[in-house]
């Protein structure tokens, strides 16, 4: 019960945060430490990397291990397009829609084939690592680093209350369904 609350008040406090701060106005944008910060301070960027790291726990160790390694993979494809100045369009709404196809699909407990669900998460990345690069200044190899490494942390922390919180029937759906509401809501501006 105790593990319900705290996943609760967590979800809680994730969806009740500012949408408006996904992205501009985080202060620094240069650094290792401005890359480790930036994923903490998005909602979307946030629960994203979470969500991959708890849809992950789904898979179990050895497979599971593919979602967070196709959305790093996928993060430093896009961080590479946005550094070089090739555009994504529509990359925000996107990226909004991952939540809600991330969040669906731990919501549902679904089971893609590993390397189907590794390509989500991949594409997933993509959007994502073009928006943190955008925003880049400064040494871009610092900050990549920095925000690899959030998300990694990130990924973990989800892939760990995934572990934790298997026995709790409702936890996946609840988590994933909240995700993929923050997502809708994100679309609706």
């Amino acid at each position: 019960m105790k593990s319900l609350k705290t996943l609760g008040l967590a979800g809680a406090a994730l969806l009740i945060a500012s949408p408006a701060l996904a992205h501009p106005g985080h202060g620094a944008t240069s650094g290792f430490a401005a890359g480790i910060v930036h994923p903490f301070l998005g909602t979307d960027h946030l629960l994203a990397m979470v969500t991959v790291g708890l849809w992950a726990a789904h898979y179990g160790t050895r497979k599971g291990l593919a979602l967070p390694f196709g959305f790093v993979g996928g993060m430093l494809a896009g961080a590479t397009t946005g550094f070089f100045g090739v555009g994504l369009p529509g990359a925000e709404s996107v990226i909004a829609l991952s939540l809600v196809l991330l969040g669906a699909a731990l919501a549902l407990k679904t089971r893609l084939p590993v390397m189907a669900a590794a390509g989500l998460t991949f594409a997933a990345g993509l959007f994502h690592g073009h928006a943190h690069a955008v925003e880049a200044s400064g040494s871009a190899l610092a900050y990549v680093a920095g925000f690899v490494v959030a998300t990694s942390l990130l990924h973990a922390a989800g892939g760990l209350a995934g572990w934790r919180l298997a026995a709790l029937r409702l936890a996946a759906p609840l988590a994933g369904g909240a995700v993929a509401l923050a997502g809708l809501a994100m679309l609706a501006g």
